[in-house]
């Protein structure tokens, strides 16, 4: 089969497409013909010679896709050959093929195209295991989440909205804000010409946000600690503004704050089923009911991995970037 390899650490221009082995079936596996495969920012860090993925795990690519069922594992029970399928993947994305637990796979929701489901996975399994299992963001709550107009920014502005949530974004520029307001944000602030805490605070009463999502880690952690309200969670689930800071206890210790991190990729097959679990069953009906509905930026053929990387480092894109081996424009 055809995959996209790494050829050695660097920038998008190392991605190559290549003939390579196809993935070994194991009994509790499905083999997927990938129809698309969501691009994510781990993907670009794990280009640059940052992020391995777990042991065991395809070395290819990609953490999300969707496709076909090709080949069943022995103990697979759930799912038949000929299945349109979407799944999270520990990697292997970026291929025509890929083999993945059974328990990390999910059923197309009805009303969404096999191609655009390949940008879900990733997305659903982060915001609802981070926000909603974790954080416990509930109906009347307020949310702050960093990024709107990302592929992450753009699927929780629309699950907060389903569950009740009053939702607050930042984002660079009026028209990626225009997006996120037209997603259902409510307050919109661009980071670049305003202070996020006092808009935070003056759109609050006063009191700030209960749940913060971020991805920019410790550039942003004394703001976001200040942004939040009394019993505020803020969840960290990325460093793109770095990972080594400073923090006074006492903000935390006086307004009852908790601050998690977690990631995806790491976590046992075991947990993934659980997390791919709870999404068919919370986000799943949001996603049949035209509630939320997949943002898809661009569409790129499987052979310009190099060029959909530079598009997506650039962060001009609103929502989310496709491969597709089986490109037809």
């Amino acid at each position: 089969m055809k995959a996209i390899v790494i050829t050695s650490p660097g920038g998008p221009e190392v991605l190559q497409l290549q003939e390579v082995d196809e993935p070994e079936l194991k009994d509790d596996e499905v083999l997927i013909k990938v129809e698309a495969s969501g691009l994510n920012q781990a993907d670009t860090v794990q280009r640059s010679g940052a992020y391995p993925p777990p042991k065991g795990a395809s070395h290819y690519l990609g953490v999300e896709c969707s496709g076909t069922i090709l080949a069943l594992g022995k103990s697979v029970s759930r799912w038949k050959i000929g299945d349109q399928v979407c799944a999270l993947l520990s990697g292997g994305g970026y291929a025509e093929k890929v083999a993945v637990p059974d328990g990390q796979v999910l059923p197309i929701p009805p009303g969404v195209s096999v191609k655009d489901a390949g940008s879900l996975p990733e997305v659903a399994c982060t915001v609802w295991s981070t926000v909603f299992m974790m954080s416990q963001l509930s109906v009347g709550e307020t949310f702050l989440v960093h990024g709107g107009s990302s592929g992450i920014g753009t699927f929780a502005i629309q699950i907060a909205k389903y569950y009740g949530a009053r939702v607050f974004v930042t984002a660079g520029s009026d028209k990626k804000l225009a997006v996120c307001k037209d997603l259902g944000a409510d307050v919109c602030i661009n980071y670049k010409t305003e202070d996020f805490v006092k808009r935070v605070k003056e759109e609050t009463g006063g009191k700030g946000v209960d749940v913060i999502l971020d991805h920019i880690g410790a550039s942003y952690l004394k703001q976001n600690i200040e942004s939040l309200n009394f019993d505020g969670r803020l969840f960290i689930i990325g460093t793109m503004g770095g990972s080594v800071t400073e923090v006074d206890l006492r903000a935390l210790l006086l307004k009852r704050l908790t601050v998690q991190s977690a990631g995806l990729r790491y976590r046992s097959p075991e947990n993934k089923a659980v997390i791919v679990s709870e999404v068919e069953k919370n986000v799943w009906p949001a996603i049949v009911a035209g509630r939320v509905k997949p943002v898809i930026y661009k569409y790129f053929p499987l052979s310009d991995a190099a060029e959909a990387h530079q598009l997506m480092e650039n962060s001009a894109h609103i929502g989310k970037i496709l491969l597709v081996p089986q490109f037809s424009g």
